[in-house]
This record gives structure tokens, C-alpha cells and sequence, in this order.
């Protein structure tokens, strides 16, 4: 068992417009109850931080009652990254809706795993139609805890240059539950493995989704980012009709198709994947470019 040295968490790669700014023109001034983000790609610059000009636009949303919601791919073991992105305030969305944690009262809201063997089977049926494909695991922590392992075969190319147990393919899956398992192909770009994985995994047994890393995400039924922002909205009492929510790939999708059917705005970054461009008529900037804050001002006088 070997160990990667702990560095920086590394951002999602340039996306074609992310330095794109959008001329918003006059919007029609709506004030949501609350706003949603995700962060790599959406809220975060190309360094992964928060931009002094977001930073000012998420504080001045706080002050003016409107809480701030992080909605991410990211797994508990990246709470601290999360935490700091967020200013520690409010409730958090991690593991794509399996993880959701108060901030600033450090609790545990959510915890949601998938028994391995439940997690073999559906790695075999995708198998059967991608092919071969390379698995990395983030462990499930026992409920109360905010510590996971994650435990990359080796060969997978972890895109980010973190603390990972580089195992060998019969040694990955842990004994217990998994939060997640990320499936590469070596044949296949995350579109298309995604493609095939929605062709044989049946919502009733997994949520397949990709965040534009390259590889795709296979999370317990019924985790998504809608599923995670519920929970959030339900402790702050807004209902999705009046949630402005921002995003950028296909993980993004459930929670921005929830808002945006119940009469709320889902807002895509420039740079965001071609399937998000199409759910919603809404558009800011590149997260290059602080698409979000610029949104936020636009939108919310004074913010």
C-alpha cells in the first residue's frame, strides 16, 4: 500500500468559456429565498478559491437574509477545502447530495452508503457494456464522523494530487460500505461511459453522473444534488420555487431541473457542459470570471 503526499486540491482543468463574461443586460430584480452553487467549475476561480469579488457577493447575500448553500462532488474528505470555500457558514451539499453537514454547528445532517457488494454488481453490469474500467473508492464513514479514505487502483490517474491509497484492483473495494466509486475508461470519454452506464443501471439500483473530471460517479439510489439541497431547504424552510441555484456539469443537473420546475431560476455558467447549456434559458459569466457574483449583483440590487 502505497500513499500520495497531501498537496493542494487542484481544480477542475480550463473549460472552454471560462473566461468568457456574459452581457446580462437589465434582469427583471427577483429575490430568491435562497442561493445554490456548486463550486469546482461554478463559484470557484481557476485556482479553486473563492474570488474577492464572490466573496463580497456571497457575504452581501448573507446580509440581506439570503443564505448560501454549497452543493459539490467533493467527499467529506475534503469538508476543510468546502468549509473554507464557504466561509463556514451555513449547511453544505457534499458527495453529490450523500453527505450534507452544518457548518457552523459542525453536525452531521446526512449520510448515505451503498453496501460493496451492492457496488460490485453494478460495476459489472457497466462492465459488461463499456468494457474494462479502472475504479477509485471513497470509503463511507460511520455516521457522526467527517473522515473517508479513498483507495484508487492503481492506473486510475487521480486527477487531484491528494492523500490516496494506491491499491490493486482486488484490494480497492473496502469491506464495508462506499460512499461513491469513480469508473475511468481507457476506451471511452465520460460522456460516452456515462452513455452506456445509464443504459443498464436502473435509478432504482444507483445514480450514475459525471463532473467533468473524466471519469464518471456511481452514488446509492436516490443521491443526487436535488436530494442533498432538499434537505438544506428543508431546515431553512424555502421550498425550490425560490431557490437561484448555479452549475456547471451533469451532476448538476437534478438540482438545477428541481429549481427550475418549481418556478425557481437555474443559472449555467459560460463554461458549463453542452447538456446544462440546454436545461436553462439562464446564463452568467465564466467561472473565470466570476460568473456567479456578477449574476448576484445583476440580479440583487445592492448584493
Amino acid at each position: 500500500m502505497t500513499a500520495r503526499p497531501p498537496r493542494a486540491i487542484r481544480p477542475h482543468g480550463i473549460l472552454p468559456g471560462a473566461d468568457r463574461v456574459v452581457d446580462l443586460g437589465k434582469l427583471d430584480p427577483w429575490r430568491p429565498k435562497l442561493v445554490a452553487s456548486d463550486l469546482d467549475g461554478t463559484l470557484l476561480d481557476e485556482h479553486g478559491r473563492v474570488s474577492a469579488r464572490t466573496r463580497e457577493a456571497l457575504d452581501a447575500c448573507w446580509a440581506a437574509g439570503i443564505p448560501v448553500v454549497g452543493v459539490t462532488g467533493r467527499g467529506p474528505r475534503l469538508l476543510e477545502t468546502v468549509h473554507d470555500a464557504l466561509g463556514g457558514r451555513g449547511i453544505a451539499v457534499l458527495s453529490q447530495g450523500g453527505f450534507v453537514v452544518d457548518l457552523e454547528r459542525e453536525e452531521v445532517l446526512r449520510t448515505v452508503a451503498m453496501p460493496r457488494e451492492h457496488a460490485v454488481r453494478v460495476i459489472e453490469a457497466i462492465e459488461g457494456v463499456a468494457g474494462d474500467v479502472t475504479i477509485a473508492v471513497e470509503d463511507a464513514a460511520e455516521q457522526g464522523e467527517v473522515r473517508t479514505r479513498l483507495r484508487v487502483e492503481n492506473g486510475f490517474d487521480w486527477p487531484y494530487p491528494e492523500l490516496s491509497h494506491v491499491l490493486e484492483r482486488g484490494e480497492v473495494m473496502p469491506e464495508g460500505a462506499v460512499l461513491k466509486v469513480f469508473l475511468r475508461s481507457d476506451t471511452l470519454d465520460q460522456d460516452q461511459l456515462l452513455a452506456h452506464a445509464r443504459a443498464v443501471v436502473d435509478p432504482a439500483d444507483a445514480e450514475v453522473t459525471h463532473a467533468g473530471l473524466g471519469f464518471i460517479e456511481v452514488l446509492p439510489p436516490g443521491i443526487t444534488k436535488a436530494s442533498g439541497l432538499q434537505m438544506a431547504l428543508d431546515r431553512y424552510g424555502v421550498g425550490f420555487g425560490d431557490v437561484l441555484v448555479f452549475g456547471d456539469m451533469p451532476n448538476d443537473l437534478p438540482m438545477l431541473a428541481a429549481v427550475q420546475d418549481a418556478g425557481g431560476r437555474a443559472v449555467a455558467v459560460a463554461n458549463a457542459h453542452p447538456e446544462v447549456r440546454a436545461l436553462t434559458p439562464h446564463l452568467t459569466s465564466g467561472h473565470r470570471a466570476d460568473g456567479v457574483a456578477r449574476y448576484l449583483e445583476a440580479v440583487l440590487p445592492g448584493v
